[in-house]
C-alpha cells in the first residue's frame, strides 16, 4: 500500500513538472499602466510646450495605447511607434544605437530594416528589473528632447511599475 501511494504521488507530480518546465510567465503592463505611462510622457512633453505623439508597446512591440496631441504632425503616430518598437526589438534605448549604427558602422545595416528607427525618443520599460514594454515619442524639437519626455514619463508611474 505505502508504495502504492508513492507511486501514485511520483505520477501526479510529473504533470505539473513537465508544464513547469516547458512554459515561461512574463510580466506585462496592463492597459491601465500603458495609458498611465501614455498620458504623463504626453504631460511632459505638453510642459515643454511639445505637441507630440506617443505610443506605448508591450514586450513584444505591439502597440497598447497611442496618444496623438492636437498639433502634432502627422508622421509622429507611426514615427513614435517605430520607436517604441525599436527599443523592444533591439533591448536598447534608441539614442544608445544612434553611434553603433551609423554610416560605415558594423551595426549600420539594421537601420534598413523594416519599422527600425534610429532616432531618439525611444526607451525600454522595466518593472522589477524585467523588460515590460517601451515608450515611444515623436515630435519634440528632436530626439533628445522625445527622450527628456519618455524618461518623465516612466518616472511619473515608478510607483506602478514597482521598480
Amino acid at each position: 500500500m505505502k508504495n502504492l501511494i508513492l507511486a501514485a504521488a511520483f505520477v501526479t507530480a510529473l504533470p505539473v513538472t513537465a508544464t513547469a518546465e516547458g512554459t515561461f510567465s512574463t510580466p506585462s503592463m496592463t492597459p491601465e499602466t500603458a495609458l498611465a505611462l501614455a498620458t504623463a510622457t504626453l504631460e511632459a512633453c505638453r510642459e515643454e510646450g511639445y505637441q507630440v505623439a506617443v505610443s506605448v508597446v508591450d514586450r513584444a512591440g505591439i502597440e497598447q495605447v497611442m496618444l496623438r496631441d492636437r498639433f502634432a504632425g502627422p508622421h509622429t503616430p507611426q514615427t513614435a511607434w517605430r520607436k517604441a518598437w525599436t527599443a523592444i526589438s533591439f533591448r536598447t534605448n534608441t539614442s544608445d544605437m544612434l553611434e553603433v549604427t551609423g554610416p560605415g558602422q558594423p551595426q549600420a545595416g539594421v537601420r534598413h530594416l523594416e519599422n527600425a528607427a534610429m532616432l531618439g525618443g525611444g526607451m525600454m520599460v522595466n518593472s522589477g528589473g524585467e523588460l515590460v514594454g517601451g515608450v515611444g515619442v515623436s515630435g519634440a524639437p528632436g530626439g533628445e528632447a522625445d527622450d527628456v519626455c519618455a524618461i518623465k514619463g516612466i518616472e511619473a508611474i515608478e510607483d506602478i511599475l514597482g521598480f
